[in-house]
């Protein structure tokens, strides 16, 4: 009979066991739209993915898709409606809807994606998040690619008239009003969607990081890149979970993901991507690219066409009951001053 008791006992034991492991271990999954070998899964989404498994000794997990859900403009309901419990995207690929972002889009912020990232994050806590504009989700974290700059495909840019009447891709968002006030006709289309508006002549040209040619092989399509000193615009991405499966975590494991995330992204991504961008520029320079540094009176021509898009910007803020003033004001003073 003791024995009988014995191996009732451990049995019970190991399915108690088992029970506790299924219910300590949360498999995320995370929505990827971009290719698996594209910088920002490769350099940020995975290495944070490694990050959460060990902040959270094991507990939770996070699984890339094999296949994204939906476009990348949907990414942020796809996270909102619990398709996919984290996923990530550019802002402005859908118009109209995040106004607060624009902060970090506008052209002149800095040459370093890990500076302008790491500000970004700070001053959407102290001045962004009271605009609730990322409600459904709870956001992990928000970034931005390094410093955009003009890619075409047959003649160089020197000046806003070599843009008048070009066709260029644009991610939306600032850098959507910026083609706009330098008489570009903007194609607002996904960067990935790059080498086949280039390739088939739908487009002139596009707007990107250096990063972003090489990444979407298109290096061998826009023969003429022009560098804007500072970056003639930005663009915002955002990384976020499903609200209710954020909630379900236990406290500590929110606190060790929150720990990895946020300004910890922020400046893991930044950093990367300015890497990336400095090794995309020597390969473009390498098979012959004309590469040009737009000069003084080029750089004063966009400062005064796209004079107007901040005061726009800060009145949409104001509405919204953010200092839209004091917010890019912060954000200009933490790039320059990064820490």
């Amino acid at each position: 009979m003791k024995t009988v008791f014995k191996v009732m006992s451990m049995a019970a034991v190991g399915v108690l066991t088992t029970i506790g492991a299924a219910r300590a271990q949360t498999v995320l999954t995370l929505s990827s739209w971009l290719p698996p070998t594209h910088p920002v899964v490769t350099d940020m989404i995975v290495p944070w993915t490694e990050q959460v498994k060990k902040a959270t000794s094991g507990r939770v997990t996070v699984q890339i898709l094999a296949k994204g859900i939906g476009q990348p403009k949907g990414q942020f309901d796809v996270a909102r409606d619990g398709l996919a419990d984290v996923a990530y995207s550019v802002h402005g690929y859908t118009p109209g809807r995040f106004l607060m972002t624009k902060v970090a889009e506008f052209p002149f912020l800095g040459s370093s994606s890990e500076a302008l990232s790491v500000a970004y994050w700070k001053v959407h806590q102290s001045h962004l998040a009271k605009a609730n504009e990322h409600d459904g989700t709870h956001l992990l974290s928000l970034f931005t690619h390094g410093p955009g700059h003009i890619h075409t495909a047959k003649k160089p840019v020197t000046s806003a008239k070599d843009l008048a009447g070009q066709k260029i891709r644009v991610g939306g968002g600032v850098m959507n009003d910026v083609a706009q006030a330098l008489g570009a006709v903007p194609l607002l289309k996904p960067a990935a969607e790059s080498y086949e508006l280039l390739s088939n002549g739908v487009a002139d040209g596009t707007f990107l990081p250096n990063e972003s040619v090489t990444a979407f092989k298109v290096e061998d399509i826009v023969k003429h890149t022009t560098l804007v000193p500072g970056g003639l615009y930005n663009t915002s991405f955002f990384l976020v979970m499903n609200k209710q499966r954020f909630a379900k975590l236990t406290p500590e494991d929110q606190t060790a993901i929150m720990a990895i995330s946020g300004e910890a992204f922020a400046r893991m991504a930044g950093k990367a991507w300015d890497a990336v961008d400095a090794k995309a520029l020597e390969v473009m320079k390498a098979r012959g690219n004309q590469v040009v540094t737009a000069d003084a009176a080029f750089v004063a021509d966009v400062k005064a066409r796209t004079a107007g898009l901040e005061d726009a910007w800060f009145k949409a803020a104001a509405e919204k009951g953010v200092d839209g003033k004091a917010a890019l004001a912060e954000l200009r003073r933490l790039t320059q001053s990064p820490n």
